[in-house]
């Protein structure tokens, strides 16, 4: 949370500001309505339970399966609702590489499930969390396009500051319930057991805030971009997902010892999702 509040002050106090006008940081705030401010915190609040939801599902089902299946569900929803919030891209290709990317994601789940044959319970909760993770993942963007669309709307790193906000203002009773009633079946743990966490822990983590909301930012910032629109701006920073999945397949190596039938799925959901990822991205250069 720390990291994300002051990544996006950073960076709407420095390049939030270059070169003024209606857009810069402050000014843009103080010109913005309530109604666009509460769309940019729902977003940021909607984006912490389903961040929430993803953490659990890599715990049970692995970075190799909860990112392809849970994101990539996020980017069918996200780029379906962006869209019809501000169609721009060459439908065609959006819309053809968005079924690519499930069929990635169907492949995934079966991998998946091939190799927790002998564990079928947890097999169904993992892909089931990250089912809703991808759900709520896919909601929480077309709510800052809202934000950044219409009169008295916010800019890329204004909007970037009330979402984090919404991520604070979720975090503290969210991140409660959910240390009391693990979805991952461990034993449930208190607030001040975080505390006792060591310093380089918490330094880590607000590193990985300002890396994750700088990231975000430029994401807000090319979805501003009248070429590129919320939609493939959106669907082009699921791209995370391929890496997620690298690493969870060749660095910790999730499918190793995972039967044939299992692995021999993997390389045709790298490519669908790829090809699929490849035609979202030059959509909006195609008229």
């Amino acid at each position: 949370m720390i990291g994300i509040v002051l990544g996006s002050l950073v960076w709407g106090f420095t390049l939030g500001n270059w070169g003024g006008g209606n857009l810069s940081f402050l000014s843009n705030i103080s010109q913005a309505d309530s109604r666009h401010m509460f769309f940019a915190v729902a977003g940021g609040a909607v984006f912490n339970v389903a961040n929430l939801l993803l953490v659990a599902a890599i715990d049970i089902a692995g970075l190799a399966v909860a990112f392809p299946v849970g994101i990539g569900l996020a980017l069918v929803v996200g780029v379906l609702l962006n869209y019809a919030i501000s169609p721009k891209g060459h439908p065609g290709l959006l819309f053809g590489g968005m079924a690519l990317v499930v069929l990635a994601i169907i492949l995934d789940a079966l991998a998946y499930r091939r190799r927790e044959s002998e564990r079928r319970s947890i097999s169904v909760r993992g892909i089931w969390i990250s089912i809703f993770c991808g759900v709520l993942m896919g909601i929480f963007y077309p709510l800052v396009t809202k934000a950044v669309t219409g009169e008295h709307s916010l800019g890329p790193y204004s909007v970037a500051f009330f979402f984090a906000l919404g991520v604070v203002l979720c975090a503290i009773p969210v991140n409660w319930l959910f240390m009391k009633k693990p979805l991952t079946g461990t034993p449930p743990v208190n607030m001040s057991q975080y505390f006792q966490g060591k310093t380089a822990w918490h330094f880590w983590g607000v590193i990985g805030g300002l890396i994750w909301c700088t990231g975000t930012v430029f994401n807000f910032v090319a979805s501003h971009a009248q070429m590129v629109g919320p939609a493939v701006s959106y669907a082009i920073g699921q791209g995370a997902t391929m890496v997620s999945a690298v690493w969870g397949v060749f660095i910790w190596k999730e499918f190793a010892s995972a039967p044939l039938a299992s692995r021999k799925l993997i390389p045709a959901m790298f490519i669908f999702f790829l090809l699929g990822l490849g035609s979202i991205a030059i959509a909006p250069m195609v008229k």
